[in-house]
């Protein structure tokens, strides 16, 4: 539904209300990057399979890194699956707007909602696009708080209860075609 009110996929639609409306400004010196910033810096990063985008707000930079991979690889070309997106993000009101940015763009991503310097996270989420086509929509899964998780991330402690949610049961389409081919 969002998609019919607004069909420019190649910035952050959220931004600029976030910014005056949730951002802490005083307290945690929230601001958010202009898009020519974020273009300038896509192109200083270049082509990589992965991108870290570390206090990522509502998605701004991430999106426009996604939005130049698009455009460069093609629309015909451009696969999910051949990039990873690592986000971060302390704000409890930015991460539903980041996760929302990215799932609705069908993008590969993770994103540790918690603070980059102590480590101390809330969750670690996986957004996953299954279908690997950046025309569909992305799933939602929650990684558990386990070992694996903690040194995989860097988590050094756990601030909220653990969430159970898997929106991705089952293997890729694009992973079942790579296993029926081998």
């Amino acid at each position: 539904d969002f998609l019919e009110l607004e069909k420019d996929v190649s910035y952050d639609w959220f931004h600029i209300y976030f910014q005056d409306e949730h951002a802490d400004r005083k307290k945690h010196m929230q601001d958010f990057t202009p898009n020519e910033l974020s273009d300038v810096i896509s192109k200083l990063v270049g082509e990589s399979p992965n991108t870290l985008d570390i206090a990522s707000g509502t998605g701004g930079m991430i999106i426009r890194k996604w939005w130049s991979d698009c455009l460069r690889e093609g629309p015909f070309v451009y696969l999910p699956s051949k990039h990873l997106y690592q986000c971060e993000e302390l704000s409890d009101r930015a991460i539903p707007f980041l996760l929302f940015n990215l799932m609705i763009r069908g993008m590969n991503a993770t994103v540790v909602h918690g603070d980059v310097l102590s480590r101390e996270v809330k969750q670690v989420y996986f957004i996953q696009n299954e279908h690997n086509d950046h025309l569909l929509f992305s799933s939602l899964n929650v990684f558990p708080h386990n070992e694996t998780i903690c040194n995989e991330f860097n988590v050094r402690k756990w601030l909220e209860e653990e969430l159970n949610h898997i929106e991705s049961s089952e293997m890729p389409d694009h992973l079942k075609f790579e296993e029926e081919q081998a």
